[in-house]
């Protein structure tokens, strides 16, 4: 079978612009969610179904292979279990603290990836992405906004600090993923590797409520307003992995993939614009010096 062609440079940063406003649409409706009485859980089991639906069914409309070799299961597990951390960290962090912030910290994984590469045997990292990572930590700081957040009472400040904590682990459990994905399972099939992975988020995630590690995790939307965000924010995870998964060969990532941090800018105007998540002039600043210097820093790595 000959490979699909690429697409044009503009139609594949457009589709990844697409993907990336998805994820950031998504998040917005788990808050909304999250402060209708959905539970940190609920919402991650809702999400795996609907796209372990979709990958199910589209192995089976074009026929591809869910084979995975036994030696190569426990990494599959891990994997699985990375990203069911990831879930839980990121919904933990974005109901505490604004979703721009959330996830500006999140997307400081490409970082961590960097320095987990460094310390299981890759090579160090270059002076100039060494002095990318401390102006993101800077960013970071501004975007917190410190001496605003110090003058408010201390059980806000103690929100932001778990919000934070949470949205730094899910980078961490991300960036991990991402090394077991490159380092021990890059031979096994897109398809295979993404359903398996779904499914095992599934399972962790079904574990965790039915041992009430989350209290109310599982807990079902009080409102209708709730069950529409979940349905929502379902629909909006599973088409854009989907979109991702399916045209990833058509888009030239090595590329383009710098589009994708579209996310936590669309993520901020998102929460400005229907959560009322207004910004100071401080974090409206932070936030461009992340986003730009993870951009900065993804051109260094090509």
């Amino acid at each position: 079978m000959t490979p699909a062609q690429p697409f044009s440079r503009r139609v594949a940063l457009f589709i990844l612009l697409s993907v990336g406003t998805c994820f950031a649409s998504a998040h917005i409706a788990a808050r909304i969610s999250f402060d209708n009485g959905t539970g940190l859980l609920t919402a991650v089991v809702f999400r795996s179904i609907v796209t372990l639906g979709l990958l199910s069914l589209l192995a089976v409309v074009y026929k591809q292979s869910i084979k995975l070799r036994w030696r190569l299961v426990p990494w599959q597990l891990l994997l699985g279990l990375l990203i069911a951390i990831q879930s839980i960290s990121i919904y933990s962090a974005v109901s505490r603290i604004p979703v721009g912030i959330a996830l500006l910290t999140v997307n400081t994984f490409p970082v961590q990836l960097a320095l987990i590469s460094w310390l299981l045997g890759g090579k160090p990292p270059t002076k100039a992405r060494a002095s990318i990572m401390g102006l993101i930590l800077i960013g970071l700081i501004l975007a917190l906004d410190i001496p605003a957040l110090a003058q408010s009472d201390q059980s806000n400040i103690d929100l932001w600090l778990i919000g934070i904590g949470f949205a730094l682990f899910a980078a961490f459990s991300f960036a991990l993923g991402l090394w077991v994905t490159e380092n021990k399972l890059s031979r096994v099939q897109g398809s295979a590797r993404s359903f398996y992975t779904m499914l095992t988020v599934l399972c962790l995630t079904l574990s965790a409520g039915s041992v009430d590690i989350i209290p109310g995790g599982l807990s079902l939307p009080e409102t209708g307003v709730g069950l529409a965000t979940l349905l929502l924010l379902s629909g909006l995870y599973a088409c854009a992995f989907i979109m991702l998964f399916m045209l990833a060969p058509r888009l030239n990532l090595a590329q383009n993939a710098s589009a994708m941090n579209i996310e936590p800018v669309a993520s901020l105007t998102l929460g400005w614009l229907i959560l009322g998540q207004a910004l100071s002039p401080m974090q409206i600043v932070g936030g461009a010096v992340v986003v730009s210097c993870i951009v900065a820093f993804a051109q260094l790595k090509k």
